[in-house]
């Protein structure tokens, strides 16, 4: 399945892509969550739950909706840092032999199509084309042979990063969860039809330019290693997101660096989850209270 939120004339909702459509899922079941990671915990209950709503549910042309994020507001947004020998390389670093992790913070979970900000404070802003995990089920101790009874789905991700804030602390955590730069999507792909996630190619390309050419195959711990290894420390729980690291071609590692300007439009895509796209926009930094 192929799980989205859209909105479409006076619609929205949870929907189910089909080939160029989205099926209008609440149509015919009104009792379905909103949230699609809800229909994904609920296991065989909820799948069939979309297979029986999809049979008679009115459908859009997929050209004619506007997508959301496909997932509601996450408890958690996990990245894992140089998880690609050649990014690792790139930066100058040897790779790692510990997973070194670090928070997105859940504000900056973004549309799949919606512009991402150039900050007010940085003009650093770097792309990163990432696979993204949903989680679907609770899990604590998870080795990595059960890993997959935990995953929910799959999406493309890019993990902006605002370079010069990122350096500032060895956390990397204010660099990496500024507003706007969790974009996901373009909907969640369930682990039946995403196939093999270990053999996916990722792309990104900046106004055209082909800047991040990887694969899955290429990282240092894959996504089992990782939720084996962050589950002996915390639960995973359904909605939380795990983005799973990115191949080389970072505007940081060139020279001098490729960081995107405002008007940019950055295009990332992960082979069989699907293509997300934003402009980048400059934010302005109008006071916002309540």
């Amino acid at each position: 399945m192929r799980l989205c939120v859209f909105e479409a004339t006076d619609r929205a909702g949870p929907g189910l892509v089909v080939g160029d459509e989205v099926v209008d899922l609440r149509a015919a079941a009104p009792h379905l969550s909103p949230n699609p990671v809800d229909i994904l915990a609920a296991g065989e209950a909820g799948a069939e739950a979309v297979t029986r709503a999809a049979r008679s549910a009115p459908r859009f042309p997929l050209s004619k909706v506007k997508l959301r994020a496909p997932v509601g507001r996450p408890g958690k947004i996990l990245g894992i840092g140089l998880n690609y020998r050649d990014h690792a390389k790139e930066t100058g670093r040897e790779p790692p032999t510990t997973q070194m992790w670090f928070n997105k913070q859940s504000t900056c979970l973004h549309g799949p199509f919606d512009p991402v900000l150039m900050p007010a404070v940085s003009t650093a802003l770097d792309y990163e084309v990432e696979l993204v995990v949903v989680i679907g089920k609770r899990g604590r101790h998870v080795p990595k042979e059960r890993a997959h009874e935990i995953i929910g789905g799959y999406m493309t991700g890019c993990d902006y990063s605002v370079r010069d804030w990122q350096r500032a602390t060895q956390t990397m955590i204010m660099g990496k969860g500024f507003d706007t730069h969790g974009p996901v999507g373009p909907w969640i792909t369930t682990p039946e039809e995403a196939g093999d996630v270990g053999k996916l190619t990722l792309k990104c390309w900046v106004n055209g330019e082909l800047r991040q050419n990887g694969n899955t195959s290429e990282m240092i711990f894959n996504v089992a290693e990782q939720i084996e290894h962050l589950t002996k420390a915390f639960a995973l729980e359904p909605g939380d997101l795990l983005f799973t690291g990115t191949p080389a071609g970072v505007g940081a590692a060139f020279t001098p660096p490729k960081f995107v300007k405002v008007g940019d439009v950055v295009r990332v895509e992960v082979e069989r989850l699907g293509v997300i796209e934003a402009t980048i926009a400059q934010e302005t930094a109008e006071t916002r209270i309540g």
